[in-house]
Order: C-alpha cells, then structure tokens, then sequence
C-alpha cells in the first residue's frame, strides 16, 4: 500500500527519545552502567496523516513531566516536504534497575536534565 506499518512509530519514538537523552548530555549507555533504565510502561500513538515510504520524517519530543521513578515524554511526528502533523504520541517511562528490572529513583542531575522547565 506504500504506507509505513504502524508499529514502526514505536521504533521512530525509540530514536527520538535516545536522541534527545543524547542531546542532555547522557549517552544512555552511560545511565545503564550507572545502574539505570527506562522501561516504556505506557505507549499511546495517535495518527492522524499516514506517512508514505521514502517519506523524510521529523519528530518533536518534548519531556512534559519528570518525578523521582518516572518521566512522561510527548512526540510529534511530521512529513518534512510538508510539515504535515502525521502523529502525536506519548510515552511513560519507569526508571529500573537494568540487572533486576525493580524500580528505582532517578538520578536528581538526570531529573533535573529533563524538567519540563528544562525543556
């Protein structure tokens, strides 16, 4: 049909997320050998335009609330050739300890990082 699946949105949302971590000054890498992850416990994706292969795709991510064990992250994705809204997302991220996957608070620096204010 031309049209990118939609679960490849969940895979774009990834990208932008490590993205934007890497944009802060962390390398995620780096947070999972400080004995943190984040663990999608929610993922909402609402589509609005459908985006066609070869399409070139931007997507927005902004952090619009970050507490001491979790931070919400919004997304916007558009067509580039014409801005075209194509989704708005969300998602819900726990932090966890990477070896036993239990809850744990996230770093104060980190929390800070990515305020909403910060944003």
């Amino acid at each position: 049909m031309g049209v990118v699946y939609h679960s490849n949105y969940l895979i774009w949302l990834e990208v932008a997320r490590t993205d934007l971590i890497r944009e802060r000054g962390i390398a995620y890498a780096d947070l999972e050998r400080d004995g943190y992850g984040l663990a999608v416990a929610e993922a909402s994706i609402r589509y609005l335009a459908p985006a066609k292969y070869d399409d070139e795709i931007a997507i927005a991510v902004t952090a619009v609330e970050v507490r001491s064990r979790s931070l919400r992250l919004e997304y916007e994705v558009s067509r580039v050739s014409d801005s075209a809204k194509l989704a708005t997302a969300y998602t819900a991220l726990v932090s966890v300890d990477p070896k036993t996957g239990r809850p744990v608070a996230l770093p104060p620096a980190f929390q800070q990082l990515f305020a909403p204010a910060a944003s």
